[in-house]
């Protein structure tokens, strides 16, 4: 998968991004944040040192740090090169990484099959709002995933609905005489600190991050290294595609 969207995008700087686990600010406000997920397999586990060996020998950046969500860093990065001029690709199949769309932010969803890189159209499309609108978006409906309730009654169209007609989170409460629906107006009041709440949870921090565009330029390919890992996993593909870009290299060991 990797692969195919580096083919695909054709990047000169490239980072591979870990989770380092939970915020604590999102902790505190929230104790049962992501609590729904279950634990990490442990088939799963010693196989994050060959990944990390395979980027290595790929020439690619990685990048782990404790107690910082992975979405916040990736976004603290996208927000540095893309204020550095640079075109971004975040990819990702995450809703969250919406709200960072801009003219210099694009996202790539590997699980999208047609391959294309998300702007603020396909945003629209997909939320019914525009990116600097997802955070309030996501505040209203609440975040299964992430274990954050919304607004009851409050699904993905009524919380785009409600955008479009109010525009932000703040407007909804100054009007909130003018939603129609009694129940709904109802909810929105009752839930309203929630929902100020979630503003806090969804919107990507501003965590630290290391901006150095030399770190993350790709390196030269260790072509025998590859080789060897992918024998070692029965890449086969890649093993062939391997020796067909780099025929001499790859004989090496």
């Amino acid at each position: 998968m990797f692969e195919k969207m580096r083919l695909a995008v054709n990047p000169t700087h490239v980072i591979v991004v870990w989770d380092g686990g939970l915020s604590a600010e999102r902790m505190a406000v929230l104790p049962d944040y992501k609590a729904q997920r279950s634990a990490m397999p442990n088939e799963l586990k010693p196989q994050f040192n060959q990944i990390s060996e395979c980027l290595n020998a790929l020439g690619v950046a990685e990048h782990c740090a404790d107690g910082v969500e992975a979405d916040d860093y990736i976004g603290c990065l996208a927000r540095q090169a893309a204020g550095a001029g640079w075109k971004v690709v975040i990819a990702s199949a995450d809703k969250d990484f919406m709200q960072l769309v801009s003219a210099g932010i694009g996202l790539l969803n590997p699980n999208d099959k047609t391959g294309a890189i998300w702007g603020r159209t396909e945003v629209v499309a997909k939320a019914g709002v525009e990116p600097e609108q997802i955070v309030d978006w996501l505040a209203l409906m609440g975040d299964a995933v992430d274990n954050i309730p919304g607004v009851p009654g409050v699904g993905a169209k009524t919380s785009a609905a409600l955008l479009k007609q109010f525009n932000t989170i703040d407007s909804v409460y100054l009007r909130l005489p003018e939603v129609k629906s009694e129940k709904l107006r109802d909810n929105l009041r009752s839930n309203e600190s929630l929902v100020r709440r979630n503003v806090n949870l969804v919107a990507l921090a501003n965590v630290a991050c290391d901006w150095n565009p030399d770190q993350l330029m790709v390196r030269t390919v260790n072509a025998g290294k590859l080789r060897s890992l992918y024998e070692m996993f029965g890449f086969n593909g890649l093993l062939a595609a391997l020796k067909a870009q780099q025929p001499e290299q790859a004989e090496l060991i």
